[in-house]
């Protein structure tokens, strides 16, 4: 069988939480926790045309490393 790989700083442990948090999040908590992502400064959201989403995606792994 082949292990599953995550991305640096990614362990199975980590993905369970995460999962865990969207799947057991009510409505109301989704729609808060989406609204104060647009509240927080440290935030941009940018709107991209979906034939780009990849080249954005690579730039940003760019960036990253």
């Amino acid at each position: 069988m082949k292990q599953s790989r995550f991305p640096k700083g990614w362990d199975e442990e980590r993905v369970e939480r995460v999962l865990n948090h969207y799947e057991n999040q009510t409505e109301d908590e989704a729609v808060a926790e989406d609204e104060a992502a647009w509240e927080d400064a440290s935030q941009t959201f940018v709107e991209v045309p979906n034939e780009l989403v990849p080249a954005v995606r690579e730039l940003l792994a760019k960036n990253v490393a």
